[in-house]
């Protein structure tokens, strides 16, 4: 019957069957979950800091967790090119499953050098899947960078929460968390294999390929109806924005070995002023205030919401994150074509929060809560906007090199800015005590 209400019910349901099939919707979702999978363990392996390294430093699982994934950045751009993404896909999985059981696993008696070597393991898979997950947003427009933004700042809340979540609400231990954790990058498998839509990456592919064959000059490629067709069909697939190469950039990225060193240097070098630098920036400033400044911007308790100096940490942190979550997901509604700006507005974080933490100025935890936000959300808006601006602006031929090759300029920022923050948390802390505030000597451990 017209208009019945299990008439309305199909209708509904045919339209969500529908929307879930699109391919646009399974690159948002596939490249959503590949963003947190693939940060998700470096937020769990910080948020474990404390329980894996006791008294130590915690900048020892900082640099362990970041200065890997630094170095595949700075070097893989240049060869992982000739690594197809399905093999990568496997090795990255093969890593941080392998590194957080080797965590998990450990016996105390060989404790912190091993454990180490399992976040070893975990970072390089994290920095080569950030370069390549970026590198293949290429072949399917902004839609993956939307989901891949949003997904790696969820990583941030989905991380910690997780974490405590296993560790404090359900009573697992240490090692059962991490256990957990390692059948993780399962999600990953699913999300690449069987969610995304794969054939805009293995036309673009077959696209390379084909253009690369020796013998074939530049007219050939032109008129070759198949090609075209080849083009076309793709670029239907996620329309209405062209997802792969065109036959003639496809040629133009092969003709004369487009992939040679001195070209990726060349490319490299163009990418610093416009995109490398206030990213850098702006990771250096937000990780400084995080690691350096943050542990040291404490107030009376009885003027705070908080019972014990440890808690504003973990708070300011849970601010920041849900700041950057919330900037990364949103491309698709608000997008900054000039990345210097929020950049230094982050440096202008800095030295606000810096300032306060010597001489106590700002009236209120409650507005230190909302600069942490804020610094959240400027730290995110930079990441995202500045591989939207790559997608935008950089020649086809050149976009999936520059995608990956950027990422070096996160990793870099926290490298310098967990250098300095090791300095500047002492010192900081020290002027404190000196002044008559000795609240950062109060912070104790955890109660258990």
């Amino acid at each position: 019957m017209p208009g019945s209400p299990s008439s309305s019910w199909a209708v509904y349901g045919s339209r969500f069957t529908n929307l879930v099939k699109h391919p646009s919707t399974r690159v948002v979702v596939a490249f959503w979950l590949l963003g947190l999978i693939n940060n998700v363990l470096y937020v769990i392996i910080l948020s474990a800091a404390q329980d894996l390294v006791g008294s130590l430093p915690k900048g020892v699982v900082l640099l362990a967790d970041v200065v890997p994934s630094f170095f595949t950045k700075l070097i893989a751009p240049y060869f992982i090119h000739r690594v197809p993404y399905p093999i990568r896909v496997l090795v990255f999985i093969a890593l941080s499953a392998g590194g957080m059981l080797m965590i998990a696993l450990t016996p105390p008696s060989k404790s912190v050098p091993v454990k180490m070597v399992g976040v070893v393991l975990a970072s390089l898979s994290s920095g080569g899947g950030e370069l390549s997950f970026l590198g293949l947003s290429h072949y399917y427009g902004h839609v993956s960078l939307a989901g891949w933004g949003s997904g790696t700042g969820a990583a941030g809340l989905v991380g910690a929460g997780l974490y405590v979540l296993l560790t404090d609400w359900w009573g697992f231990t240490v090692q059962q968390s991490l256990l957990f954790s390692a059948c993780l990058p399962a999600i990953m498998f699913i999300s690449f294999f069987f969610v995304l839509p794969l054939e805009p990456l293995r036309q673009g592919s077959a696209l390379k390929e084909y253009d690369a064959v020796p013998g074939r000059d530049e007219d050939e490629v032109d008129g070759d109806p198949t090609e075209q067709e080849l083009a076309a069909s793709t670029s239907a697939l996620l329309a209405p924005e062209p997802s792969v190469l065109s036959a003639n950039t496809a040629y133009a990225m092969n003709k004369g070995d487009g992939h040679s060193l001195k070209n990726n240097l060349r490319r490299a070098k163009s990418l610093v002023i416009p995109y490398m630098a206030p990213l850098f920036m702006v990771y250096v400033a937000e990780y400084t205030i995080n690691q350096g400044v943050s542990p040291t911007l404490l107030f009376p308790l009885e003027s705070s919401p908080f019972k014990e100096y440890r808690e504003f940490y973990p708070f300011y942190g849970f601010l920041y994150q849900l700041g950057v979550f919330i900037s990364r997901s949103s491309t698709a509604f608000v997008r900054i074509h000039h990345l210097y700006i929020p950049s230094l507005l982050q440096v202008g974080n800095l030295i606000l929060l810096t300032l306060h933490a010597m001489f106590f100025f700002i009236p209120s935890v409650y507005i230190v809560f909302i600069i942490i936000f804020w610094e959240g959300l400027l730290g995110g808006a930079v990441y995202v906007n500045c591989f939207a601006e790559i997608m935008e602006k950089v020649p086809a031929e050149e976009r999936e090199f520059s995608l990956s090759a950027t990422t070096v300029s996160d990793s870099g920022g926290i490298c310098i800015a967990g250098l300095i923050s090791i300095v500047m948390e002492t010192s900081l802390c020290e002027y404190q005590v000196s002044h008559g505030r000795d609240w950062c000597k109060r912070i104790g451990p955890a109660h258990s």
